[in-house]
């Protein structure tokens, strides 16, 4: 069996709903441009607030996926 390599990188997902909604998103998306997502891990949760009222929720979330060099 060979030996695999992972890439870790971070992302950030908004949602006006949810943190969970916000994490899907980056997770989501990522999977639309990477292939073989391996670990989503969310790392931090804040809210982007506008005259005293939660706009969006945001999680930064690092996601690791395996990498492919060139042999």
């Amino acid at each position: 069996m060979a030996d695999s390599m992972y890439k870790v990188i971070t992302l950030v997902g908004t949602s006006p709903t949810s943190w969970e909604e916000a994490a899907s998103m980056a997770v989501e998306t990522a999977g639309k441009n990477l292939r073989d997502l391996r670990i989503a891990e969310v790392v931090k949760l804040d809210m982007k607030v506008e005259g005293g009222k939660v706009m969006s929720y945001r999680a930064r979330v690092t996601i690791s996926f395996k990498y492919e060099g060139q042999n």
